[in-house]
């Protein structure tokens, strides 16, 4: 199976063009480079290079959970990645501090009085866990661009109409019947609806857009009132109202009625997010470029790919064809560089443990990634994975098998130090 290629250093941390593994390999059997980084993998040359390298194009596929990354080289994707950030954990991080603080507040225990209307906020402020997407974002976009040789960033902003491109005077149902048409609210109504006949459940057949309350009855086409039907569940629906149609099953109706109009908040964490994440990359002082959403599908359908979020992020832009040269991505998943809080606290508010303040016991922290070769004793074998450490030295290996307990720090070796994210493939 295809990997990701490796990123490449010359001896004074220039990036250079990217290079296969095997050739990644042949350089380190025969001493010419030396491992800088695991994630990504990055190499260092003991030599200076004169010579210019080829640039790669970033692109972002910005989520609301998951962000896509890919490097493109000569039409090629050299290194894929895919980004899960943790706003959701923040959100409820947040909302459990504020309900400590209310229950201490109508307890009447000593604390002080909520203060309001004290506050100024800037006028581009965004919420901790809005600002979490954009900031593991960048970093991992800064990362890139230190490693690697990055002419171009293209992001998934706005619509990208290349019909007004090829044709600036089209207008009219010439324009509205054009390649782009529909695309960009099918894509949403496929996501809502798990690309699934919302009557049968039927999967893997092609899809209809329908509307729930029939617009010959007075029914609008807002997205709330469409959803994707069978031919076969369309037709039999015809115009009749669906509380007709499903009189005869009220807990699929329910079902029904309560996901039209479900929550919205994925969709506006990325709309309230992307303006600052153009914003922030446009100070990496490289060109940044834009694309729609319905353009990437185009182009990842156009291309027969299959939907995944590092595809989508190669899928950005105006795309003419495209190998892949990788098929497996990075999994990137933010896990935070814990807490700061003295003294821990139950489900209630009230202090339970009291936390050290030493957070490196033994040369490890919570969060190192190690290797373990374990040569006696009832654990033994070579374990990999994040390590969590106790001062009495008796660690702890989170592998992608489960949890090994009872590890000797003796036995570990690291090999990547903590920096807030974990790793898989």
């Amino acid at each position: 199976m295809s990997v990701n290629y490796v990123l490449v250093l010359d001896t004074n941390k220039k990036p250079l063009t990217p290079c296969k593994p095997s050739r990644a390999r042949s350089l380190l059997k025969a001493g010419k480079a030396a491992v800088f980084r695991r994630y990504p993998f990055t190499i260092i040359l003991n030599k200076d290079v004169v010579d210019s390298p080829s640039s790669c194009q970033l692109k972002i596929d910005p989520g609301s959970k998951t962000t896509g990354l890919a490097l493109v080289l000569n039409n090629a994707v050299i290194w894929a990645g895919e980004l899960t950030h943790r706003g959701q954990q923040i959100k409820d991080a947040l909302l459990r501090r504020r309900q400590f603080r209310r229950g201490r507040r109508h307890r009447k225990t000593r604390y002080r009085q909520a203060r309001f209307l004290n506050r100024k906020r800037a006028y581009s402020w965004l919420a901790p866990s809005l600002n979490h997407r954009v900031q593991t974002t960048m970093t991992w976009v800064n990362r890139l661009t230190k490693f690697c040789p990055i002419d171009s960033i293209y992001q998934e902003l706005v619509r990208f109409d290349t019909q007004k491109i090829n044709n600036p005077e089209i207008s009219g149902t010439e324009y509205q019947q054009g390649e782009l048409h529909g695309y960009e609210v099918r894509e949403y109504l496929l996501e809502k609806w798990n690309r699934k006949c919302a009557y049968c459940g039927a999967q893997n057949t092609p899809l209809e857009v329908e509307h729930i309350h029939p617009r010959s009855k007075g029914g609008s086409d807002r997205v709330s009132n469409l959803t994707l039907a069978c031919h076969t569940c369309n037709q039999a629906k015809s115009d009749q109202d669906i509380k007709d149609f499903l009189c005869g099953k009220p807990d699929f109706l329910k079902r029904i009625l309560s996901r039209a109009k479900a929550s919205l908040k994925d969709a506006a964490a990325v709309n309230s997010t992307r303006w600052k994440l153009y914003n922030e990359l446009k100070l990496t002082q490289v060109p940044v470029e834009m694309g729609s959403g319905g353009l990437t599908k185009f182009n990842r359908c156009r291309l027969n790919l299959p939907k995944t979020h590092w595809i989508d992020a190669a899928c950005v832009g105006a795309v003419e064809i495209l190998t892949l040269e990788t098929l497996q991505p990075l999994l990137i998943k933010s896990t935070g560089h814990g807490i700061r809080q003295m003294c821990g606290t139950n489900k209630y508010g009230f202090p339970t443990r009291h936390r050290s303040k030493q957070q490196i016991h033994k040369g490890f922290k919570t969060g190192d990634i190690v290797k373990a070769f374990v040569t006696k004793g009832k654990k033994i074998g070579i374990y990999k994975g994040r390590v969590i450490v106790r001062a009495s030295g008796s660690f702890d290996i989170s592998t992608a098998l489960g949890r090994v307990s009872g590890i000797n720090h003796k036995y570990c070796i690291p090999l990547h130090r903590k920096d807030g994210y974990q790793y898989a493939f």
